[in-house]
């Protein structure tokens, strides 16, 4: 039997019993203590965090500016500011780094390399200068964190690890909001800022990094830090659970593969026979968290996507359309709202339809046409800390078979049954995970996944 969220009933209670049980201790010892419930509780990095912050266990849970009940983190809050001693910077392979990689085995001189850049219509020179440009100012960070006497390591994708982040005290992403999220995905503390530095402002937007001029005054945002001049910001994640039959939980890394259409086909097809476990039923929860979104379809583009859906518990509806995207409050600025934003042109010859059909009794002029538009478009976008989803079906097909009842809109879970031939499940564009028939997918919010991240004070 299973209950409303696709769990065995069995398992469900058995979660229940262990969290009544983890309440009522929680209950006991702040009973018995003075000192916050939470802090027995908390693991030595949790610990080191208060400590770094130089407040007592009283000063942390003293309310601040944060989200309530995240004392640990709000060690900025109180005043006592954040200063780490060990801090992990994960660094961007840049264009021409990749290029480099990408031909190593054939043994090209740079002479080569150049020659078979601009045979690609590409600019080496160009590439040449950026790369040096993110290098120059990766070195600025690095050398302000040891001026301060903190302990760096430096960190490529491929070493960047779990155990990488269980050293730090921080993490700080140098590159852009590509990177800032493949440092995120490796941390599932709740207490470890992520830090994102914007190394080549000119080309790269960084929503998600520190504004601009910090890139070349890093320092003063370590003061800022130093000094309690900020405030942390908790971005919600999306978790997964897998099951069904069949099922792969072993991810594809994207960045790492640059693979084509078939190679990522085949890739998933080899981890699943490495995996022996792929015939388990599940439910699953996949070792990744989304900080942006969770995209599902087939891996090929031109064709449609078949499943079935439910959202918040509701009737399940089949659907084929060029795939789903389910987003946070962090990924409603990105692609999610690229989905679903609408042009000028379009309110303009809807503004004018409507007053043609005389549904619009005001002048209609450009001002209006621009107000409509930046107000629907606006309300697609929401906290980074709210703890809801927004889920956007991309090119619904319409017809006597397949409805779309609802194209876009907020929930607080997702439930995806594959009917797909060849699909996958990607989370934040970086990491994949097979998504056939068969499987079925639970996506939802726990506040317990929530990311820190700082806002300095301006």
């Amino acid at each position: 039997m299973f209950s409303a969220w696709g769990f065995p009933c069995g398992r469900l209670r058995l979660v229940g019993r262990a969290a009544a049980r983890r309440s009522a201790l929680l209950c006991q010892r702040a009973a018995a203590s003075p000192s916050p419930p939470w802090l027995p509780l908390l693991g030595g990095a949790h610990r080191r965090l208060l400590a770094l912050g130089g407040l007592s266990p009283s000063a942390a849970a003293a309310p601040g500016r944060g989200v309530a009940g995240a004392a640990p983190c709000g060690s900025g809050e109180a005043g006592g500011g954040f200063r780490p001693s060990r801090v992990a910077v994960v660094v961007k392979t840049t264009r021409y780094e990749f290029e480099q990689q990408r031909y190593r085995y054939a043994g090209l001189s740079e002479e080569d390399l150049k020659q078979l850049l601009a045979l690609k219509g590409s600019n080496y020179a160009g590439l040449l200068e950026r790369h040096r440009i993110h290098t120059k100012n990766v070195e600025h960070v690095v050398d302000s964190l040891r001026n301060e006497r903190i302990e760096v390591r430096l960190v490529k994708r491929r070493e960047y690890n779990e155990e990488t982040v269980r050293w730090a005290d921080a993490v700080i992403s140098a590159g852009g909001d590509g990177t800032m999220l493949l440092a995120a995905s490796k941390v599932f503390d709740k207490f470890k800022p992520v830090i994102g530095i914007n190394t080549d402002p000119e080309r790269s937007e960084g929503h998600l990094c520190l504004p601009v001029r910090y890139t070349h005054s890093f320092p003063e945002a370590l003061q800022k830090l130093y000094r309690g001049e900020f405030r942390w910001q908790w971005r919600q994640r999306i978790r997964l659970y897998l099951e069904g039959t069949g099922i792969n939980t072993t991810p594809v890394d994207l960045h790492e593969q640059q693979l084509s259409q078939e190679q990522h086909s085949r890739a998933h097809i080899n981890e699943r026979f490495q995996d022996q476990r792929s015939d388990i039923s599940g439910p699953h929860l996949l070792p990744v968290r989304a900080l942006n979104e969770v995209f599902i379809g087939e891996s090929l583009s031109s064709r449609a996507s078949y499943y079935e859906i439910s959202v918040d518990d509701g009737p399940w509806e089949k659907q084929k359309s060029s795939g789903l995207n389910v987003c946070t409050g962090t990924g409603s600025k990105a692609w999610s709202y690229n989905i679903n934003k609408v042009a000028h042109q379009a309110i303009e010859e809807i503004l004018k339809m409507a007053k043609k059909h005389g549904s619009l009794n005001m002048p209609l002029n450009m001002e209006l046409v621009h107000k409509v538009t930046n107000d629907y478009n606006e309300s697609l976008l929401y906290s980074p800390e709210e703890p809801k989803m927004f889920f956007s079906v991309r090119e619904p097909i319409v017809n006597r078979v397949f409805s779309s009842s609802r194209q876009r809109g907020f929930s607080s879970k997702v439930c995806v049954r594959s009917r797909c031939w060849d699909a996958c499940m990607v989370v934040d564009g970086g990491t994949s995970f097979e998504f056939n028939d068969g499987a079925i997918a639970s996506i939802l919010i726990d506040t317990e996944d929530s990311l820190c991240t700082v806002l300095l004070e301006e």
